[in-house]
């Protein structure tokens, strides 16, 4: 016979003392966290027939948002020029064993003057939050998670309060020139042949 469980007089089976403890931690955690289960639970505590179990009503799952196709050719633009202003494929395709760090902050710095140059030609950008950096800040219920983005032990609900890592950025404005029709976007850099 299995020692873990004996047979009641009214044939239902009722667990040994080894299998209730678990069952009672079980119990009095749920017990805590569900306040439904708590209502049954004193309904059957104090004889009463214990009202149904309701239904966990799921809130319905949002809609996932619609995908659109993002056209290459603003992004080679964007690469054109940084890469006429700034040589920036030709820095980040080197080779940099070879260079001393001084040879290599040189060139960075270059590369630092051309990419400030096409963003401050070619965008305006504003940050995210106007707190300071290391401020205190509270995202109540609704924030933007598009525009914020939670780091750190993100646990419960809104509102969070944390600490702002990084104030962020938003593109206000783009100033990309025109491209005439024929124009072959996916040649960022044309070779050049000296005569």
């Amino acid at each position: 016979m299995n020692h873990s469980q004996a047979p009641s007089s009214d044939g239902n089976v009722k667990p040994s003392l080894l299998r209730r403890i678990p069952m009672a931690f079980g119990a009095l955690f749920g017990l805590l966290a569900d306040a439904d289960l708590a209502a049954r639970y004193a309904a059957l505590r104090h004889g009463a027939a214990a009202p149904p179990p309701v239904p966990p009503t799921a809130a319905p799952l949002p809609e996932p948002p619609a995908l659109k196709e993002a056209s290459p050719d603003a992004a080679l633009q964007l690469l054109a020029l940084l890469q006429r202003d700034a040589r920036l494929i030709d820095f980040v395709g080197e080779d940099l064993g070879g260079y001393a760090d001084a040879q290599i902050g040189a060139a960075a710095r270059l590369v630092h003057e051309g990419c400030a140059k096409v963003l401050r030609e070619h965008f305006s950008i504003v940050p995210v939050r106007d707190e300071a950096e290391g401020a205190r800040v509270t995202l109540q219920r609704g924030f933007d998670a598009a525009a914020v983005r939670l780091t750190g032990n993100v646990v419960g609900q809104p509102p969070f309060s944390g600490s702002l890592t990084h104030r962020g950025w938003r593109v206000t404005e783009v100033r990309l020139p025109k491209l005439a029709e024929r124009h072959d976007t996916h040649v960022v850099a044309p070779a050049e042949v000296e005569l």
